[in-house]
């Protein structure tokens, strides 16, 4: 009892005690408007009276965001084509998309809105709660045709045409529609173009059309949303300093006729919106003011300080600051190589010594999509130097790419690849063979294969692992190889799968998350460069002048 009344005397902590703190309502790196932000200037606050008539009290950071991304030109026609919010978890971005669905469909009356996700399921989420909203709003009832519920072709219609239809973020997407406004949800899953290029492409034939990309902070393999970011940092000035020692254009694919044509990607700085909701770069995990930057929703609903603290302590650092301050997390990643060692041999001025002899390696991706070439040399201070050169898809190109007459010097090189039934095999018996280039009267010799097979393979592997870790004798880190910033090679490097072979390890190409094979091929380069050249067996019956036919 007396424990019970010990318990009744003590006081809750009176509210006043601290203020309440509220998420940003700007965030904290954006595309700045051409002029003030009224409306006959944006038709954000037309969104905004919409949302108040279906009885949807939208966040101050919504209303903000819908204010400056669907800003007009003095035409009357919308600034932005391309708009990315980068915003962390849990803050209301599905909220924000049914609405502005909905208002371009019933509103704005524009013919089609496709919503996109890598997981079909987080598509069809967000498409639901725009039906509910229809069905249970009395106005927005009565334009109701009929809700497609069949798997793969739902679709909610209305008595205008208007149609909302779902499509799951693949190279099929969106392909035989004409789309007006596309939304694709967690940007930050799409590790290729693939379905970037399939879905936005839908809008090509309308004058007037919105791709809007939502999604928290990326890692190393978000290929799509790093590179928008990079366009969007480096049109107002690179507040954060990513493109600093990273050109954007270092992430679309290597070569220069894949399918993919850089500047289909060039994004002109009046169409490529930016609205940034994020922690600053090395920010404390603890600095509530940092949460608010990253968390517009907190102080809102159910979002509280003590969520985040909750997440704080339970959360890995990396998962923290990417899911809850929205922070990128490519250094952090569980790849191959300690933290930190891969990015310790990058040197955007590292090359081959003059004279020092070229070797290539060559693989291809575990689907024989995609093929690549690295080379690797000698620096002028003997350390190996290692690049990927070419990237294309399919393997075709591969051969006459060696025997351009253009680059003679090709064919002089020595070129390593695996065998034994790796993707890459077959390739390389093709490239052994003669080379008959079309108006050649001669066919040319073909080229000097080594095979990284048997026991190589892991010796070879875990070599380039010991270079790459690079330890001194000292413990610091001393890299034993060194390449320029190349995405195509530091994503695999930063996400590669191992598996066992023998006493060792082989690089997994089935079971890791991106294509590792310009990893591969760098790899095999790095193997060949620094494989002792064996000199031919030579009898110890010959050495003594002895016949031994």
């Amino acid at each position: 009892m007396a424990i019970s009344s010990a318990t009744s005397k003590r006081k809750p902590r009176s509210a006043a005690a601290r203020p309440k703190r509220l998420g940003c309502e700007a965030p904290r790196i954006f595309t700045p408007p051409l002029r003030p932000l009224t409306r006959k200037t944006s038709l954000g606050f037309d969104v905004i009276d919409f949302a108040e008539a279906i009885g949807i009290d939208l966040f101050p950071w919504q209303r903000w965001l819908l204010v400056h991304m669907l800003e007009l030109l003095t035409d009357g026609s919308l600034r932005f084509r391309t708009v990315v919010v980068l915003v962390a978890r849990q803050n209301g971005k599905s909220t924000l998309s049914q609405v502005l669905a909905l208002w371009f469909m019933v509103v704005w009356g524009w013919p089609l809105v496709l919503g996109t996700a890598q997981d079909l399921e987080t598509a069809e989420e967000v498409w639901q709660g725009a039906v509910d909203l229809v069905e249970d709003d009395e106005e927005l009832s009565k334009l109701l045709r009929r809700v497609v519920k069949v798997n793969g072709k739902k679709a909610l219609e209305l008595t205008t045409g208007a149609r909302y239809k779902v499509k799951a973020a693949n190279r099929r997407a969106g392909r035989g529609f004409t789309g007006n406004l596309i939304m694709l949800d967690e940007l930050r899953e799409h590790q290729s173009w693939d379905a970037w290029g399939a879905i936005t492409k839908t809008t090509m034939a309308q004058a007037e059309a919105l791709v809007l990309a939502l999604s928290n902070a990326g890692d190393a393999t978000s290929i799509v949303l790093r590179y928008l970011r990079k366009m969007a940092h480096a049109a107002i000035g690179d507040p954060d300093g990513i493109n600093a020692d990273d050109d954007p254009s270092r992430l679309l694919p290597a070569g220069d006729d894949d399918d993919l044509d850089g500047d289909e990607f060039e994004q002109d700085e009046d169409t490529l919106g930016l609205f940034e909701w994020s922690a600053p770069p090395g920010c404390d995990v603890r600095d509530r003011d940092a949460w608010a930057m990253a968390n517009p929703s907190l102080g809102y609903g159910g979002f509280s300080e003590r969520t985040v603290a909750s997440a704080m302590r339970t959360d890995p650092e990396w998962v923290f600051r990417t899911e809850v301050l929205c922070q990128w997390s490519d250094g952090s990643l569980e790849g191959p190589f300690p933290p930190g060692t891969w990015e310790a041999g990058q040197d955007a001025a590292s090359a081959r010594a003059d004279g020092a002899e070229v070797v290539a390696g060559i693989d291809v991706s575990h689907d024989r999509g995609m093929s690549h070439i690295a080379i690797s040399s000698l620096r002028p201070d003997g350390k190996p130097h290692v690049e990927v050169v070419a990237s294309r898809a399919g393997t075709d190109w591969v051969k006459p790419w060696f025997h351009d007459d253009a680059y003679p010097h090709r064919r002089a090189w020595r070129v390593a690849g695996q065998g034994n039934g790796a993707p890459v095999s077959g390739l390389l018996d093709d490239l052994e063979g003669e080379y008959l280039a079309p108006g050649d009267a001669k066919a040319r010799p073909g080229l000097a294969v080594v095979r990284w097979q048997g026991s190589d393979l892991s010796r070879g592997s875990g070599a380039f692992y010991d270079l790459v870790r690079g330890l001194g004798e000292d413990g610091t880190n001393t890299p034993g190889v060194y390449h320029r910033p190349q995405p195509i090679l530091d994503i695999p490097a930063a996400t590669a799968v191992t598996k066992p072979l023998g006493d060792g390890w082989v690089w997994d190409r089935r079971k890791s998350p991106t294509d590792i094979a310009p990893l591969v091929a760098a790899n095999a380069a790095v193997w060949l460069l620094t494989k002792p050249i064996e000199a031919p067996a030579v009898s110890a019956y010959e050495s003594r002048g002895v016949q031994t036919v």
